[in-house]
């Protein structure tokens, strides 16, 4: 169903593969990017179960904006092994400025197709979405 604010709709794979992310751990994240022609958001790029951190941040493209899930493990200070999902809001400030506006329109209409979400991060530059922004964020 197209987004009656913005008129996206979400493809049926962007859900199927984040719940495969949340149920199974296939992937370590999901990239997901907007389809100006089709007017939906569309899965861009899966990062295997043994990418890391800095891979994630990588494949984000320096000046389009994108959305992404990260599964992030972690050890909390009690010794425990934990989990969270990520939602990151991804928009660079040297992306066109449609683009920004496009996904920011978009952005809580996506997020609640993905039923799971656990931290929200926005960042229009690297470092704020370091890896010390997000241990903080998780804890």
């Amino acid at each position: 169903m197209a987004n009656s604010a913005s008129g996206m709709a979400v493809g049926d794979e962007c859900k199927l593969k984040f719940q495969e992310l949340k149920s199974k751990r296939s992937f370590r994240f999901i990239t997901f990017k907007i389809d100006e022609r089709t007017q939906q958001v569309i899965v861009d790029r899966l990062g295997s179960p043994g990418d890391t951190y800095d891979d994630f941040t990588a494949s984000m493209p320096a000046s389009e904006c994108r959305y992404a899930v990260f599964d992030f493990d972690f050890v909390t200070d009690e010794n425990c092994q934990k989990s969270k999902i990520f939602f990151i809001s991804w928009s660079p400030d040297t992306s066109k400025v449609r683009s920004k506006m496009l996904y920011a329109s978009s952005k809580d209409r996506f997020k609640r197709e993905l039923d799971g979400i656990q931290v929200e991060l926005q960042a229009t530059d690297p470092s704020e979405m370091s890896m010390d922004i997000v241990k903080a964020r998780a804890l």
